[in-house]
């Protein structure tokens, strides 16, 4: 039986035990709990050691809390949305105040120890259920070897499905354009709706880039270790320029343990949020970042920079140095020249006429990272947003044959190598791997499952020639990541703009010839 009040004095012992609340904060916040449970006094009884067990999440604690609620009407619907909602509220009060936090990050920094700083931050951020790390936890991992190294693959499984109810919810919830988007600063303890989360338990930590006011917050979804967001204050659209490399090199100044990037400024090679100028960051080293050099140049006005192509996928140029402003002038000087560049012979037109208006095509994906010898490092990957009749979704963008395994845009994560596929391929997969065991046929699958793998067909007939229906389920299982990880790494050659064929590789070259760069 449920016993909100002693439910709640474990939440309070959580919260102290997780560094949200303090023992002066005990009794008003307590308060705060009783009166959102309409509660009139609190738990007369003593809790036990068990009770009192320190818990690196508040799952167990909210759980029971949230049944409660459904059960006396507080929660309008027991459904995973309204859930949600409700415990973001539950957790928001034992939140600091957004200057209180901004004040303890600030006086940990001043002490000289930026990571001490974003390690008390990321606590923060997973104690207070903002990030949900039993969720994060369901996400299928592994590493897949390709021509290219090992890439990462992960199954989003984080994201819980909504059943019909709660998407028809959302459909019919009044239509706001507060916050203007998921970014906006205005979410911080924006108690949200049934088609806009709760943020009652996230906070962010104010920051300067390029003299301008950016927020740093870590990402509620958490693809990679320590996946942080930085916005711009200001709701505006994304736009690579000379100035994006100053902003990420002025942020790997303060948190050098970091690295940052930013999704292009173009839809279909961009992220999903382009009306929002932002970057990603975090705590991870990526396959690209240990790509060897494939080819290495000089550029006589910047002698100071170490300049390179990357054995990668995509096109990527590789830029090294400790000179701050040479870097950011060269990375500036691809950057210019990319976007007005165009070479027919290998498909690369930087602009077409779309109903008489011209149409932008090149931008990049720049990323940044400060290495152990002290330099700084960007790559920067060239990117082109054109379509066409064959390909209406994107020339350099997932090709058809290759959407049963993704479809979606290919951003800033999966440039450096961490593919983030979607959850139905846990189950699909799962489904293959029976076929390739003999445990099923396809004649038994049912309809249902049928109709999920026929975009999987031609792929499964595929695996059946080679390696036929009678495999150890070990086996199986490791010959479809490996063979999930070549598709991924086809998906990423798919985006990229110079294709990895001689006549690909010398266009590549004849572009940084062009521009002034020197192969060595």
């Amino acid at each position: 039986m449920n016993n909100p009040a002693k439910d709640i004095e474990r939440l309070l012992q959580y919260g102290q035990d997780h560094f949200l609340i303090e023992e002066e904060d005990v009794i008003p916040t307590r308060n705060a709990l009783l009166d959102l449970f309409q509660l009139d006094e609190p738990y007369s009884g003593t809790l036990t050691e068990e009770e009192k067990q320190h818990l690196d999440q508040p799952t167990a604690i909210l759980e029971p809390l949230l049944d409660y609620a459904v059960e006396k009407g507080l929660i309008p619907d027991n459904t995973t949305t309204q859930r949600d909602l409700f415990d973001a509220r539950i957790m928001g009060l034992l939140m600091p105040r957004q200057s209180e936090w901004t004040r303890k990050f600030y006086q940990i920094l001043k002490e000289g120890d930026s990571e001490k700083a974003t390690d008390a931050f990321y606590h923060m951020s997973q104690a207070s259920n903002y990030i949900r790390m039993d969720r994060i936890a369901k996400n299928k991992y592994w590493k897949a070897e390709t021509d290219f190294g090992d890439i990462e693959i992960t199954i989003n499984l984080s994201k819980p499905e909504k059943d019909p109810k709660e998407i028809a919810a959302a459909e019919k919830a009044p239509k706001s354009a507060y916050p203007k988007c998921p970014l906006c600063v205005e979410n911080v303890g924006y108690a949200g709706r049934t088609n806009h989360p709760a943020r009652q338990n996230h906070r962010v930590v104010p920051i300067t880039l390029a003299e301008e006011p950016w927020y740093f917050q870590y990402s509620p979804y958490v693809y990679y270790n320590e996946h942080c967001i930085l916005f711009q204050k200001e709701h505006i659209p994304m736009h690579v320029c000379r100035k994006t490399f100053v902003r990420l090199l002025d942020f790997l100044d303060q948190f050098p343990h970091y690295f940052i990037g930013s999704n292009t400024d173009l839809p279909i090679v961009g992220g999903s949020i382009l009306s929002h100028e932002h970057y990603q960051g975090g705590r991870h080293s990526f396959p690209m970042e240990v790509a060897p050099i494939t080819r290495k140049y000089t550029h006589t006005d910047y002698p100071q920079v170490q300049i390179g192509t990357v054995h990668w996928p995509l096109s990527v140029i590789r830029l090294r140095s400790k000179d701050r402003e040479a870097l950011t002038e060269a990375a500036n000087h691809i950057l210019q020249a990319w976007r007005g560049y165009s070479d027919p012979t290998v498909d690369i037109y930087a602009y077409t006429d779309k109903d008489g208006k011209k149409q932008i095509h090149n931008t990049i994906t720049p990323i940044a990272r400060m290495k152990e010898t002290g330099e700084y490092e960007l790559d920067i990957t060239l990117r082109n947003n054109r379509t066409t009749e064959e390909y209406p979704d994107g020339l350099f963008h997932p090709h058809p044959h290759l959407y049963h395994i993704k479809k979606e845009n290919i951003g800033l994560i999966e440039v450096m190598g961490l593919a983030i596929l979607p959850g139905r391929l846990d189950t699909e997969l799962k489904d293959i791997q029976n076929i390739l065991t003999g445990k099923v046929t396809w004649e038994t699958l049912s309809e249902d499952q049928q109709k999920a793998l026929e975009k999987h067909k031609h792929w499964i007939e595929e695996l059946i020639k080679t390696d036929g229906t009678s495999l150890e389920p070990s086996k199986a299982q490791a010959l479809i990541q490996k063979e999930v990880g070549v598709k991924f790494a086809q998906v990423l050659e798919d985006a990229g703009v110079y294709k990895q064929d001689q006549k690909g590789q010398q266009a590549f070259q004849n572009f940084l010839e062009g521009i002034g760069f020197q192969a060595c």
